[in-house]
């Protein structure tokens, strides 16, 4: 994978590897991709759990349900 950065980006990934706070740039550019997945997967969980506040009072949980929400859950997790 390649891609064009402008000068002064390029030189500040550059200063960040060079200040030993990261080993090389591509170091440096996992380092921000691993972020803003983590940062999507907190605004998901954020809005997963907006949507079930806005859903209503909670009902009990019965056993069938449970395996229903486990089998839901496998299955967008495979």
């Amino acid at each position: 994978m390649s891609f064009a950065l402008p000068e002064t980006l390029r030189d500040y990934i550059d200063t960040r590897v060079t200040t030993g706070h990261y080993g090389n740039t591509s170091e440096y550019i996992r380092d921000l991709i691993r972020r803003d997945q983590e940062e999507q997967a907190r605004k998901r969980l954020r809005e997963l759990i907006e949507e079930g506040l806005a859903s209503g009072p909670g009902r009990p949980r019965t056993k069938a349900s449970e395996l229903k929400l486990l089998a839901l859950a496998r299955r967008k997790v495979d």
